[in-house]
């Protein structure tokens, strides 16, 4: 069965920094991309950057691009999200994705963690 556990969510002032990790299991990691969507209140999901199962490319919405970069761990199973400069407007519940193939690109994420929440505010 698959478990995506996201953690690394909390309370950041404007400008600061937060790492998100999502842990892995029930699934063979490193044949996959994987990714991150989030939610801010009273708005749908919103695409964030997924990455390829090797980790060889990457991709990040407009939004967090030069301020977010994502990793994966394929030996530890487990997907990151830095997130520098942060702004009033990241906050949202933050979830790990998986998707059905090695790519991301053209595809849609199969499954979703429960989140984690990141509010950005002084």
């Amino acid at each position: 069965q698959v478990q995506l556990v996201e953690s690394g969510g909390g309370l950041v002032q404007p400008g600061g920094s937060l790492r998100l990790s999502c842990a892995a299991s029930g699934f063979s990691f490193r044949h996959y991309a994987m990714g991150w969507v989030r939610q801010a209140p009273g708005k749908g999901l919103e695409w964030v950057s997924s990455i390829t199962n090797g980790g060889s490319s990457t991709g990040y919405a407009d939004s967090v691009k030069g301020r977010f970069t994502i990793s994966r761990d394929n030996a530890e199973n487990t997907l990151y999200l830095q997130m520098n400069s942060l702004r009033p407007d990241d906050t949202a519940v933050y979830y790990c994705t998986k998707y059905p193939d090695p790519v991301w690109s053209g595809r849609k994420f199969e499954q979703r963690g429960q989140g984690t929440q990141v509010t950005v505010s002084s």
